[in-house]
């Protein structure tokens, strides 16, 4: 039985990353508990638990990322499993939310699955959900039980400080206007001025950029997002700011996607690095000199730490930085 501050505690991981809740086990000093994911030739998924969850609080770490009906399914069924195993309390770990740019209708008769997701969850048992950087922070109101909306911004800061990217000569881009707030709160830490790509989006997955506004020439552009899917946006922006006359162009985005032809894009493209998290496991045949990857399961630890002890999560988004240490305080 493992216990954590005087409560009875498991965490479980899903098939979609276990490289990342291992080390959140290893961030909060426990040991994966085991159960078992099986795939029925037609399809069907099973999920064997493998301990008792009786009383236990269950934490369940499983990004909903590509195959998302596979993962999301998942997810549900384990849900389902540990409701009826009487676990005391079952604590999503979604780092990435699937389905989270469906949250709206953007025409007549669409379907708004980003509620429908946070619907199936709740149904199957989940008592709480810590997700990152939703693609909208309306998502939080979807669900009726607490959702933690945990932030990546600190940790990608962190990446571009270390490497001397912050002052005069540097600009945060923002790719689109809805993307302001989060590159000023990049900026602000950095600081450094801003710059908004003026783009449009002709249809899903394509977008083209018209202007750019902001002085970007002899400047380190660092366009930031929440996420890169198959990078056209990205590796456009970054090829009319270099037409501009920016020095070079970095990326930082939280969720590294990278549907096809993704990689081969930013591959080449004027893109210097691009910058992601791990809440997406990036398989081998993704990983290219460009692509950097930071974790974020310390983060997600030190949340799971705090909400067992009734501790305020806020703490942890209030950025200040260590040069000595390398890390969050």
């Amino acid at each position: 039985m493992s216990e954590l501050l005087g409560k009875k505690v498991k965490l479980f991981s899903l098939s979609a990353n276990q490289p990342l809740a291992l080390e959140i086990a290893k961030s909060i000093g426990i040991e994966l508990a085991k159960c078992e994911v099986v795939h029925f030739a037609d399809g069907e998924i099973n999920v064997n638990i493998n301990e008792t969850v009786r009383g236990h609080d269950v934490f369940v770490v499983q990004p909903t990322s590509s195959p998302v009906n596979e993962h999301l399914m998942e997810l549900l069924i384990m849900c389902d499993a540990l409701k009826r195993a009487s676990a005391k309390t079952i604590n999503l770990v979604i780092p990435y939310y699937g389905y989270s740019r469906q949250d709206r209708k953007a025409r007549s008769r669409q379907p708004i699955t980003a509620k429908l997701v946070a619907d199936l969850l709740q149904t199957a048992g989940a008592n709480r959900v810590i997700a990152m950087d939703l693609h909208a922070a309306q998502i939080q109101g979807f669900f009726n039980i607490p959702i933690d909306n945990f932030l990546g911004l600190p940790i990608l800061v962190n990446y571009f400080i270390d490497n001397h990217l912050s002052g005069k000569d540097t600009i945060i881009v923002s790719p689109d206007h809805g993307g302001v707030v989060r590159a000023r709160e990049f900026a602000k830490i950095l600081e450094c001025p801003i710059a908004i790509i003026d783009k449009r989006r002709p249809e899903p997955n394509k977008a083209e950029v018209m202007n750019i506004l902001g002085d970007v020439a002899n400047k380190t552009c660092i366009i930031v997002d929440d996420m890169v899917d198959t990078a056209g946006t990205l590796t456009a922006a970054a090829d009319a700011l270099i037409k501009q006359g920016a020095k070079e162009v970095f990326a930082a985005c939280t969720h590294g996607v990278l549907s096809n032809p993704a990689v081969e894009r930013i591959q080449n493209s004027s893109l210097k690095e691009l910058v992601i998290t791990n809440t997406i496991l990036l398989p081998e045949e993704k990983r290219i000199p460009k692509i950097k990857v930071v974790s974020v399961g310390s983060l997600l630890g030190h949340g799971i730490l705090r909400i067992l002890s009734d501790e305020p999560l806020s703490g942890l988004f209030i950025y200040s930085y260590d040069k000595s240490k390398r890390e969050l305080l």
